[in-house]
This record gives C-alpha cells, structure tokens and sequence, in this order.
C-alpha cells in the first residue's frame, strides 16, 4: 500500500474498546526490537512525531503503545497491527 497513513489500527481491540497510537509530548511511542526482552523500557523508546513515520518503523518490526480511555496502554507487536493508507477500502 502506498499514501499517507491515516491510522494504525489494532486487529483485535480489548474489550470492544477502539485502540489507538499512544501520543506522548515527544510524539508516538515505540519499541525497537533490538531492546529484545527490554524494549517496553521507557529509556529504550523510540519516538516519532507522525503516523508515516510509525508505520515505517511499524515495518522494520517495531512495536507501538496503544490504549483506549478507561485501558491502560500497552505494546503492540507488528502482526497485531494494520496500517489504513489514505484510499485504502477500510478508510471509507
């Protein structure tokens, strides 16, 4: 898929809630794969300020913080996710 990332969605939500990209002050907050068991470490994130830049590192096997009011956030692995592209038949 090619265009601008317009969400990054969980496949299955917790809950029945909808699940978005945790954005923090410095911006969306991942976890490099490289960290291997100490990735979720706050001094390992990785930060980026759009969704391009996210779903890019998505792609690399990065895994992003996602919550839902009410749910605490938690790291998300690659193959739990979907990127939705602008034109994409889900984006409608």
């Amino acid at each position: 898929m090619t265009g601008r990332v317009i969400r990054i969605e969980r496949v299955s939500s917790r809950g029945g809630v909808v699940e978005e990209p945790v954005v923090t002050a410095k911006g969306y907050r991942l976890a490099d794969p490289a960290h291997g068991k100490h990735k979720h470490h706050a001094e390992n994130a990785t930060h980026v300020r759009t969704l391009h830049e996210a779903a890019a590192l998505i792609g690399k096997g990065f895994s992003i913080w996602m919550g839902a009011r009410g749910k605490r956030a938690s790291l998300i692995a690659p193959k739990s996710l979907r990127i939705v592209h602008a034109g994409d038949a889900q984006a409608g």
